[in-house]
């Protein structure tokens, strides 16, 4: 297995860890994969079923998600495929310089609530919600320029409090304000998007590769 970090930062700190099992076979049973996104206690565990199609299954430690971004970045990268295969569609993928992109619908991602704040002050100050809801805290740093700080809150019990980069949720947020963004989420992870054509939105990120346990 390998473990990734997704949307760093310029000086290729934080960024959102991610468990990739490249050989998915080995966990073949939707419960055992389950259990082992639950026992790394990553935001997010990708099994890829088909490095060549790049079809893969993704978990939080608590749930079996359709899509979600920030595992469809990285895996694009690890993979260096064309296209990803998820349960929500086809994602896009291609690489451009540092950067890792993906092509996806906001409308794949699971249901959160938007909360816009009056500035990135009150974001960073934030103590973290009751459970029970998915939050994703945002203002604006500089809005003639696209660049917004924010937070995510899963608020799902599993033990992941705080999301340090949430791609889904960055999807989101530029369907609703309908223009390219620059993210700085959690401790200084970076997202950027784009808005395309037919709800469609580009999605990229940084990606390193800072260590690879073998626990599978």
């Amino acid at each position: 297995m390998d473990v990734l970090r997704v949307f760093c930062a310029p000086d290729g700190r934080y960024g959102n860890e991610l468990g990739v099992v490249r050989d998915g076979s080995r966990v073949p049973e939707q419960a055992d994969r389950q259990a082992l996104a639950a026992k790394l206690g990553f935001s997010e565990t990708v099994f890829v079923d088909d490095p060549e199609r790049g079809a893969v299954d993704i978990y939080t430690p608590s749930t079996r998600l359709r899509f979600a971004g920030y595992p469809c970045v990285g895996a694009a990268w690890l993979l260096d495929v064309p296209e990803l295969v998820t349960a929500a569609g086809v994602v896009e993928a291609h690489q451009d310089g540092e950067f890792s992109w993906i092509v996806a619908r906001a409308d794949w991602a699971a249901e959160r609530s938007l909360r816009r704040y009056a500035s990135a002050a009150e974001v960073e100050a934030l103590a973290v919600p009751p459970e029970g809801e998915w939050v994703y805290a945002w203002a604006w740093e500089d809005e003639a320029a696209g660049r917004v700080r924010a937070r995510g809150f899963p608020g799902r019990g599993d033990g992941i409090t705080e999301d340090e980069a949430t791609g889904a949720a960055a999807l989101q947020l530029t369907h609703e304000l309908g223009r390219a963004l620059n993210i700085t989420q959690g401790r200084g992870s970076q997202l950027l998007t784009a808005p395309g054509p037919d709800d469609f939105i580009e999605l990229g990120g940084r990606v390193t590769f800072p260590r690879q346990p073998s626990l599978v």
